[in-house]
């Protein structure tokens, strides 16, 4: 049996009751690329959302690969990180950009030699 969008055939009911009723999370720390690492293991009497985040991220994570793992929309996830990130149980970060972006020059000579093949 195929499985339509992840998060489309949860009830509303179960999504109002994962965030505590919540639409948005407290903050903006996490969009999408956002990278999360968990600081503790789960505990018992953990709402399972959370300890599954915890154990997915036991290495650095992207908020969407959570999201997916979770098979919720990422507007929910981002609201049980945040949960997580208030109480100290996961860290935060925007991954490097470790690229230099390409001198202006080179890109038109590459243009220039594509526009003459």
């Amino acid at each position: 049996m195929s499985r339509g969008r992840p998060g489309r055939d949860d009830s509303p009911d179960r999504l109002y009751t994962l965030t505590g009723g919540r639409s948005r999370a407290g903050s903006d720390a996490f969009d999408l690329v956002t990278l999360v690492v968990s600081e503790s293991d789960p505990v018992a009497g953990m709402q399972s959302e959370h300890a599954a985040i915890l154990r997915m991220c036991r290495f650095p994570t992207a908020v969407v690969e959570v999201a997916a793992g979770l098979g919720l929309p990422v507007s929910i996830t981002r609201i049980l990180l945040a949960d997580l990130h208030a109480t100290g149980r996961i860290s935060a970060r925007h991954p490097r950009a470790s690229y230099r972006l390409p001198d202006h020059d080179i890109l038109e000579q590459v243009l220039v030699g594509l526009r003459n093949l």
